[in-house]
């Protein structure tokens, strides 16, 4: 039997005998559900999801990485399984999503931790990552854009919106909410379709279905312009901290284009780039091609060697 082939066969083993807990936390007055896996005292990597989905798009990922990381993987406030406060207490911008999340890591214990951050996730994680920059070790960014140049066309009628927030505008965009929008954000620029599970959008759809639910990202759709305006602050952390950073980022991705990935190097010239042939929500087709180059990180793996934890 050839060394690769017993790798394999090692991790296939490890994927089967992972145990997930799923738990749910009281953050201040906000009830949080995360996901989590790995040994409490391996290296943390905290897994921050986008829209439209939660948690559950890292089901896939937690397994492969679990035998060395503690994974912890929060649904943001708003969705999944977390609570969706009332809009009168509770203001949906990504920088109080940032303080809810930053406050969970505090209450979960984590003191440092790896970003894996994907679409949402990003702006989320790099507030926390500008708050406190001595307890990230890593960024794994998935489509987690950080410059205009990673910004599509697709992004031109939410610039509109930011621009004249009208309400005509807003009753347009909370009627964009549709299985068939949701499915786009899942198969478009994937080569075969029949590779995603129906799973994802569907249980996606069932979350925005809840009363309120469009009301609040519709909040967050115009919210996003703060994240922009912040993009110059995040690539300054970018320069100053020089964070190990790779981006994996889908080639085909119809709202973060790849030259948002390559623009990582400019601040961070040692930052790794790998582009795979697929769309979006990559890790729904690609999540072993994923889950190896993390493996393979080398910050990463000197951190599982206690070089830098």
């Amino acid at each position: 039997m050839s060394s690769a082939v017993a790798a394999q066969q090692r991790q296939d083993v490890s994927i089967r005998d992972t145990v997930v807990q799923y738990r749910t936390v009281d953050v201040d007055t906000v009830r949080i559900f995360y996901r989590e896996a790995g040994a409490e005292d391996s290296p943390a990597l905290l897994l921050l999801h986008g829209f439209s989905t939660a948690s559950h798009m890292f089901r896939d990922l937690i397994p492969r990485l679990a035998d060395r990381f503690r994974l912890v993987a929060p649904d943001l406030p708003g969705f999944g399984q977390s609570d969706m406060p009332s809009r009168d207490s509770f203001q949906y911008t990504f920088h109080n999503l940032a303080q809810v999340i930053d406050r969970f890591t505090e209450v979960v214990g984590l003191s440092r931790y790896a970003l894996y951050i994907f679409d949402y996730g990003a702006p989320v994680g790099l507030w926390i990552a500008l708050k406190h920059p001595e307890r990230v070790t890593a960024i794994i960014s998935q489509s987690g854009n950080a410059y205009e140049e990673g910004l599509s066309a697709g992004w031109n009628s939410l610039r509109e919106y930011w621009q004249e927030p009208t309400e005509q505008a807003r009753d347009e965009l909370c009627s964009a909410f549709t299985l068939e929008t949701t499915l786009y954000q899942y198969v478009q620029g994937v080569n075969d379709a029949s590779l995603v599970s129906p799973d994802g959008p569907a249980l996606d759809n069932f979350y925005l279905a809840r009363p309120g639910a469009h009301e609040v990202q519709v909040d967050l759709f115009l919210d996003y312009a703060s994240n922009v305006a912040l993009y110059p602050n995040f690539q300054n952390y970018f320069r100053r901290h020089k964070p190990p950073l790779l981006a994996i980022w889908g080639r085909n991705d119809p709202y973060f284009l790849p030259a948002g990935a390559q623009a990582f190097k400019r601040d961070i010239p040692d930052a790794q780039v790998h582009l795979p042939d697929t769309g979006h929500f990559a890790l729904e087709t690609h999540g072993a091609e994923i889950a190896t180059p993390i493996a393979l990180f080398e910050p990463l793996r000197q951190l599982l060697e206690g070089a830098l934890w």
